[in-house]
């Protein structure tokens, strides 16, 4: 029987790094773009323009009734459970090598890089589907209490945290534990990740998940950039990406969770340079001190620019929280320009694997397991122009939402002085942003 190419997962991955760019060029064209962007902001949008949850186009009623069907929602649940149950299965008692087994490349890739495209697509989809609400859910249903219902009150000031220490977890294991991909230590860390929500979920009640698992939370604020989502009243609406950012809810921890994302995708593009790779590559202390390092680096950056604007504007409100949400295009297009070629590149793996997950001599369910990646799937150019165009359009659409934001919460002419400090931050984020992915 034929084999597939072998990947490396967890960030080694022979993605496609040869962009024949000019560095300099995309860098300096990229701060303009942000500089002109606040220039046309501060002369033509002098008053808040955005509605929040308010606002939205409603879908035809027999659209959302069949999206929010019981029946549909029950079978796609489990169909999900049942795939990551499959992937459990296969992480413990399939191929011992990363490169064989489904289980490392479903984490760090179907899953975890392919939640963007999907929570930009549907909204927060990970809350819809996620399997331990599914769990908790039964159990609640065999003990006979509801699954609102738990031990004790989650406190409104825990916010977000417990969020920003669940993803620290998972981008610590993914960027800086050794030998993350072998099987068993993913299948180790998912068991383990799993057990610790459905303890929360279990004293706290089915809320927990909402602002303690870090994979839902992630999806859901994605998704506040979703064409499709609902307003206040629980209407299926189409609306502006604008107006789903404005929407998102100022909880505590907020920050701290964005900063977390951020900074480690950072250290990502970091942890890949040549500098790294000569110098600290295979030191996991040195690793998480880096990791580290640079989410407290940009936790100072923004929450400085922040408390910048805040003084400049005379704001009644604290601006670092109310700003928050204009972090996450800047977050999503990190992410888009870290992550997308390996989606689409070495994502082709988890349908390979699939065809014979366990390594079976003779086994090829859906004919792909003699198949390799497809590395010519895009040019060098389409991938360089796809990831300098995420980065500056990340921070092009987060300077929109902090400038309709700080019209709202100031007078025009003080609003455009605040937003001194704030675009020296977006200038900041976009050159470094551009000259990590590529270094």
């Amino acid at each position: 029987m034929g084999t597939a190419t072998p990947v490396i997962l967890a960030h080694g991955l022979s993605t496609r790094n040869d962009l024949p760019i000019s560095r300099q060029l995309f860098v300096v064209n990229g701060a303009l773009v942000v500089i002109a962007t606040f220039v046309v902001l501060a002369g033509f949008w002098q008053r808040s323009r955005l509605r929040g949850n308010a606002a939205g186009l409603a879908v035809p009623a027999w659209l959302q009734s069949i999206v929010d069907a019981p029946v549909l929602r029950v079978l796609v649940r489990l169909c999900v459970l049942a795939v990551a149950c499959f992937v459990l299965v296969v992480g413990a008692f399939g191929p011992p090598s990363a490169e064989r087994n489904l289980a490392p490349q479903v984490l760090f890739i179907t899953f975890w890089v392919g939640l963007v495209p999907a929570s930009l697509l549907l909204g927060p989809v990970w809350r819809a589907v996620n399997p331990l609400r599914t769990i908790h859910a039964g159990w609640a249903r065999a003990a006979g209490v509801s699954a609102t219902d738990g031990l004790r009150t989650l406190p409104a000031r825990v916010g977000y945290w417990p969020a920003a220490a669940s993803l620290l977890a998972f981008v610590v294991f993914e960027l800086v534990v050794p030998n993350r991909s072998a099987p068993f230590n993913v299948t180790l860390f998912i068991v383990g990740y799993s057990l610790v929500q459905l303890m929360g979920a279990f004293v706290f009640g089915a809320d927990w998940f909402a602002r303690a698992d870090g994979f839902e939370v992630y999806s859901t604020l994605m998704g506040r950039m979703a064409f499709v989502g609902r307003r206040d009243d629980g209407r299926l609406v189409l609306r502006s990406p604008f107006n789903g950012l404005d929407g998102t809810l100022a909880l505590p921890g907020l920050v701290g969770f964005i900063v977390v994302l951020l900074g480690s995708t950072a250290f990502d593009g970091v942890e890949r340079t040549v500098w790294w790779q000569r110098t600290y590559a295979g030191s996991a202390w040195v690793g998480l001190v880096g990791l580290l390092a640079m989410i407290v680096i940009v936790g100072l950056l923004y929450v400085g620019a922040t408390t910048a604007a805040e003084r400049l504007g005379g704001a009644a409100v604290e601006l670092p929280a109310a700003l928050a949400h204009s972090l996450i295009p800047i977050a999503v297009g990190y992410s888009i320009a870290h992550y997308f070629s390996l989606l689409i590149f070495d994502g082709q793996a988890t349908w390979i694997l699939a065809s014979n997950p366990f390594g079976r001599e003779g086994i090829n369910y859906f004919g792909t397991a003699t198949h390799s990646p497809d590395y010519t799937l895009l040019t060098t150019g389409v991938v360089s122009g796809i990831r300098a165009g995420a980065i500056v359009g990340g921070h092009v659409l987060g300077t929109i939402a902090a400038h309709d934001r700080v019209l709202r919460l100031l007078p025009p002419r003080r609003a455009t002085r605040a937003q001194l400090p704030l675009l020296v931050l977006m200038v900041v984020f976009t050159m470094g942003g551009l000259l990590l992915i590529l270094a």
